[in-house]
């Protein structure tokens, strides 16, 4: 910490700072909380950011936080206040600081301001000023606001009152101690494992310590966050991490429960593989409704209205998200059932909770886009495009055919494939020729589903019709194959097929779009993997090769898409965010 006389000692004291370091401006007057300047000045998402009486920058924007400096000093002179009292300023913030802010932002660098809440963050000019900034700032515990502030605004109700009142100081134990988020996360993933491996042992010791597992790996999940928030430890890793491990510790808690039933005499892998079907189908939902309507112009909608006012009375917020049957209320669901039931009941149960939960969720979305006047944006129909996938023969469809006019067209023709694809696996003779002909029209129907952007009313349902065909056709071919093994082979299949589609979902929130095209071309894209798996049954049916076939596939996708997704994630150009999570 320096203390600089004026703006030109300032600049000439931050250009010594070396290049790739954060710097501060912080006026010696301040009166505040440290919590409020730890907000304002170590958050490692913004490239700057500010709060009454202080400015950083990181070293992307110190360039711009230097050009101002010198405009400053060159405006006023040296040792000269960087401005009269009437000059321009952020409101209520006429420090250098809060000075040299707006001119950042009038240059065209977003300076960051992060609400305060009742933190205090003052610089005042008299003493009476200076005693009433101090009585304010000592009227509330900032300790207590930066843990209330470390769990999520939004949550589901198992985990804003079974969790979060305990995991935050689990969260604040953590931060004393010097751990990281992405510690915490790597012991959730741990935790979830061994909850996985104890369900596949099949005895009911093992379903009981797998159900305890899980809760205390779900602990960890909301600690991890916590932790993030509480510390302000962003990062790059962190985001891949966070937005991932969750579906792994899922899915492979799936997996483990499966293995337990065999061992117990009862197969339920297509039980499983449909739990994890219909889960992923959901999130894309998700996915698709908010990329489609994350920018949209004249939003408005007589069933958000109805929603906005819903959400005015408590108990009705509470029982909607506890409806769509949020990852807090799941995975409890999953323990509970575990340790008292078998793994048949605990994947009957979700597949009939997530089904409720899917028909509320998407009811609701179809009743809001059909009455809303909104107009879909470029960057919306972008979004769409790349999460449905298409991979090379739908690219080529859409390159030479016309687009299709009509503002439903696109989903009438990706759900029409859809069902083609998938009833021709399930009522064809397995292993039919006319399987694979089928697949040739979902390529076909798909590629013109595409053929123009994606912008209108329902378009967002096109990425979740296309997940529901590779995903279900996959499954249905691997269950009526009646080839040992099969349906885990598929179930691997599918699990690396859903990692590549919420890394694509990631990526897009973050702002640096899909994965490279050649990723995309180089596995397939939904088409392409659907029409491979046909292949496969029609050319191996009901031998071992299937199985041996479906592995290897599995493997290959798993390979591809892990090694580009760990590139990017620990790259400088991924996000520096913390995903928040859906409540589903």
């Amino acid at each position: 910490m320096q203390t600089a006389a004026d703006a030109g000692d300032a600049a000439a004291r931050l250009a010594a700072v070396p290049a790739g370091h954060r710097v501060a401006l912080v006026d010696p007057r301040f009166v505040g909380h440290v919590h409020a300047l730890r907000l304002g000045l170590t958050d490692p998402r913004f490239p700057a950011a500010a709060v009454p009486g202080a400015l950083t920058a990181q070293p992307e924007a110190r360039g711009a936080l230097m050009r101002a400096l010198r405009r400053a000093t060159a405006a006023v002179g040296a040792g000269a206040p960087v401005a009269g009292p009437d000059a321009d300023a952020a409101p209520g913030d006429r420090t250098v600081p809060g000075r040299i802010a707006v001119a950042l932002e009038a240059e065209g660098t977003a300076v960051k301001r992060p609400e305060l809440g009742s933190l205090t963050a003052a610089v005042p000019t008299d003493a009476g000023a200076r005693a009433a900034a101090e009585s304010a700032r000592d009227q509330v515990d900032d300790e207590a606001v930066r843990l209330r502030s470390a769990v999520k605004a939004h949550d589901g109700f198992f985990t804003t009152y079974g969790i979060s009142p305990y995991s935050r100081y689990i969260a604040r134990w953590c931060a004393r101690r010097g751990l990281t988020p992405n510690q915490v996360t790597t012991a959730s993933l741990i935790t979830a494992l061994i909850a996985a491996g104890a369900a596949a042992t099949g005895t009911r010791g093992g379903y009981v310590a797998a159900g305890i597992l899980l809760l205390v790996s779900f602990v960890l999940d909301c600690t991890d966050g916590q932790l993030a928030r509480y510390s302000l430890q962003y990062s790059t890793m962190g985001a891949w991490l966070d937005a991932t491990f969750d579906r792994a510790k899922e899915y492979a808690y799936y997996a483990g429960l499966a293995i337990g039933a065999v061992r117990g005499g009862d197969d339920v892998w297509a039980l499983a593989l449909g739990a994890m079907v219909l889960q992923a189908c959901r999130h894309v939902v998700d996915f698709s409704f908010n990329e489609a309507n994350h920018d949209a112009v004249a939003n408005t909608s007589p069933t958000a209205a109805l929603s906005d006012k819903l959400d005015s009375v408590g108990w009705t917020v509470w029982a909607r998200r506890m409806i769509v049957l949020p990852i807090g209320e799941r995975w409890a669901m999953i323990a509970v059932l575990t340790a008292l039931t078998t793994p048949r009941v605990v994947f009957y149960a979700l597949l009939v909770g997530c089904s409720l939960a899917a028909c509320y969720t998407t009811a609701g979305r179809l009743l809001r886009s059909l009455t809303r006047k909104a107009r879909r944006t470029d960057r919306a129909a972008r979004a769409l495009a790349d999460l449905a996938d298409s991979g090379p023969l739908a690219q080529g469809v859409a390159a030479v055919a016309p687009g299709l006019s009509g503002g439903f067209t696109a989903p009438v023709v990706a759900l029409l494939g859809t069902l083609v694809m998938i009833g021709a696996a399930l009522f064809l003779p397995y292993g039919s020729w006319l399987t694979v002909a089928a697949a040739a029209v979902y390529a076909l129907l798909s590629g013109l589903a595409v053929a123009r952007p994606l912008k209108g009313a329902l378009d967002w349902l096109v990425p979740p019709f296309f997940r529901a065909g590779e995903y279900v056709t996959i499954l249905v071919l691997a269950a009526r194959s009646d080839v040992p093994h099969a349906v885990p082979a598929a179930f691997g299949l599918v699990s690396a097929v859903a990692y590549h589609h919420y890394d694509t979902v990631y990526r897009i929130r973050g702002g640096t779009g899909a994965p490279p095209q050649w990723l995309v071309r180089t596995i397939g894209g939904h088409e392409g993997r659907t029409a491979l798996v046909a292949v496969l049954a029609a050319v191996l049916t009901h031998t071992s090769g299937f199985t041996t076939a479906l592995t290897a596939l599995a493997a290959a996708v798993a390979l591809v898409v892990l090694v580009e997704s760990i590139r990017f994630w620990v790259s400088s150009s991924a996000p520096a965010v913390h995903d928040e999570g859906e409540l589903a």
